[in-house]
């Protein structure tokens, strides 16, 4: 067992690389909270998916002011994959009672798999605008819809479907992109909140503590952004994934051949 503030160390450090990757690539921090946790604190998958999910909506926040100063964010585009993502994060937070604790990795690996294969096909660019009508307006609703989904259920903020998603369907800028998906998060990550409170597999301490410390990095993160060129930015992601899919498998792997803990136990 770690003394409390070696505890805050590990905390502080995690929140840190959280919010310099937040700002810096437009997720909630979720892919690196989760599997840290998991490492570090020995939280079980379920544990550290909620509490995550407390720690995206500050850095989300911050993040967000940044890139809009900057009239990086679609408004109009931002509001849309908000209520797509409100109605799928307690779809994914009732899964995630639901599926088992050893499941839940591979679901995680498969879907970090998922966003590498989008990646390496994507030239992304920087100059790209969205042009809002109906039939954007549902493609927005769909990309929202499936990040509210995996927001609840894995601890992720929806970024990592948020920004691809919109350069690949709409044609979206990496900046607007990344800008936009911050915003989009911060109702996501409340709305499944609300859900994890409810059903008591959320640790408020190590949510706020990573959140806070997140948030004060986040712009750190997003003045990157502005100065690496787009293609360096994306293999600076694909490569950052691979990492998380390692710790998560060789995690998952272990976990396979032990038997779940009760519903809603945080290890």
């Amino acid at each position: 067992m770690r003394s409390r503030a070696a505890q805050l160390t590990v905390l502080v450090a995690i929140g840190i690389v959280a919010g310099v990757l937040s700002g810096l690539f437009g997720v909630g921090g979720g892919v690196i909270v989760v599997p840290a946790l998991m490492a570090f604190l020995h939280m079980d998958q379920r544990g550290a998916s909620a509490s995550s999910l407390v720690a995206i909506a500050p850095a989300a926040v911050v993040g967000a002011i940044t890139y809009a100063v900057q009239g990086e964010v679609h408004w109009l585009a931002a509001l849309t994959l908000a209520i797509g993502s409100v109605v799928g994060a307690p779809i994914g937070s009732r899964l995630l009672r639901a599926i088992p604790l050893r499941v839940l990795p591979w679901i995680f690996v498969g879907f970090i798999v998922v966003v590498l294969v989008s990646l390496f096909t994507n030239v992304p660019t920087r100059e790209g605008d969205v042009h809002f009508g109906p039939i954007e307006a549902v493609v927005l609703l769909g990309i929202g819809l499936l990040a509210g989904v995996l927001s609840g259920l894995i601890g992720v903020g929806g970024g990592v479907v948020i920004v691809p998603g919109m350069e690949l369907a709409l044609g979206a800028g990496d900046l607007l992109a990344k800008g936009t998906s911050l915003l989009t998060m911060v109702p996501t990550s409340v709305s499944g909140t609300v859900a994890n409170l409810r059903r008591g597999v959320v640790d408020i301490r190590v949510g706020l503590t990573v959140g806070i410390t997140a948030a004060v990095c986040s712009p750190i993160g997003a003045f990157i952004a502005g100065v690496v060129d787009p293609q360096v930015g994306t293999w600076m992601f694909a490569g950052f994934l691979v990492v998380v899919a390692v710790i998560v498998l060789r995690r998952g792997l272990r976990k396979a051949s032990k038997p779940d803990p009760q519903v809603g136990e945080v290890a």
